[in-house]
């Protein structure tokens, strides 16, 4: 059978019975027609070896071993249908050592300015409009900070994840993974109660808890823009992400000594290594304090 023909079984195996999301799919048939048209549809030992040396010189280590294990998980599956006999992986060394790129965190006061900015903003509109936008930006800032989720986990929250008599939010991962996220401030409560007194009939027609203008799914490319808007308003030049109020949530609890193991839990990571990218960055902070604020630095001798 046809290399690409097999992909396309494997793609929606994925979908119907691994009930991996549509997102994680395309992305899996993406990086397997790249294989298949690199290989000239070509699948044994020597068209991979290929493959990864050309994989390292044409994409940096992180989106290589991204690839790499898209094709690991293709192949499991090819030998699970007895379509091939023997794992072709099998003595090839797929391990390199990636440079550590340590996370983009926003400092707490660039934060505080935002999150005042946004409700600045609320109290100065002048339109049912102006309003109603303005308490959707204070909405996804808050639980942006409060949950540490990704800004796609946030945009595709449906009503009944969201639970304001019980404080909890019900996040979908990575992989289907479900995790629950406790909200005690006070302040995060009652944005989210405001914003869902607002919206709740076009939340309850659209099916999903953050909405836009015209009443469908808020998309992560409107919160980024949202992001850099108040950005820019409070004049900070740097370009902040909604994935950086990720990295600044799990490094700012990381700074206040809770456990890492509870750190991952709520980011929904599978795998601590993943979670200890945050120690590196508590180190480098630790590192300017003893630099900047040590007392030794009075003594002059």
């Amino acid at each position: 059978m046809e290399l690409k023909k097999i992909i396309t079984l494997y793609l929606n195996f994925c979908l119907e019975q691994k009930t991996l999301s549509s997102k994680t799919t395309k992305a899996y048939g993406t990086d397997l027609t790249q294989f298949a048209e690199f290989s000239e549809g070509t699948f044994n030992k020597n068209a991979i070896i290929d493959y990864i040396a050309h994989l390292h010189k044409q994409f940096k280590p992180k989106t290589a071993k991204r690839k790499i294990a898209a094709l690991k998980a293709f192949t499991h599956y090819l030998m699970m249908q007895e379509i091939i006999g023997t794992n072709p992986f099998d003595k090839i060394d797929t391990s390199f050592r990636e440079p550590m790129v340590l996370p983009k965190v926003i400092p707490m006061n660039i934060i505080g300015k935002i999150l005042a900015n946004a409700y600045e903003n609320f109290r100065q509109c002048h339109t049912d409009f102006a309003r109603k936008n303005a308490i959707r930006n204070i909405a996804v800032l808050e639980v942006l900070f409060a949950t540490g989720a990704r800004v796609s986990e946030i945009c595709t929250l449906t009503p009944d994840a969201v639970d304001l008599t019980n404080h909890t939010v019900k996040i979908f991962g990575k992989g289907s993974r479900e995790r629950i996220i406790q909200i005690e401030n006070h302040d995060v409560l009652n944005a989210l109660n405001r914003y869902y007194e607002t919206f709740r009939e076009d939340i309850t027609s659209s099916g999903f808890f953050f909405v836009n203008k015209l009443h469908h799914r808020l998309t992560e490319q409107s919160v980024r823009s949202m992001i850099n808007n108040q950005a820019a308003s409070i004049g900070y030049e740097k370009h902040i992400t909604p994935h950086m109020f990720r990295h600044s949530f799990a490094t700012l609890l990381l700074e206040e000594d809770v456990d890492i193991r509870y750190i991952q839990k709520i980011l929904g990571h599978s795998s601590i290594s993943t979670t200890q990218i945050y120690t590196h960055v508590s180190m480098a902070k630790q590192k300017q304090i003893l630099s900047d604020k040590h007392p030794r630095n009075k003594i002059i001798i």
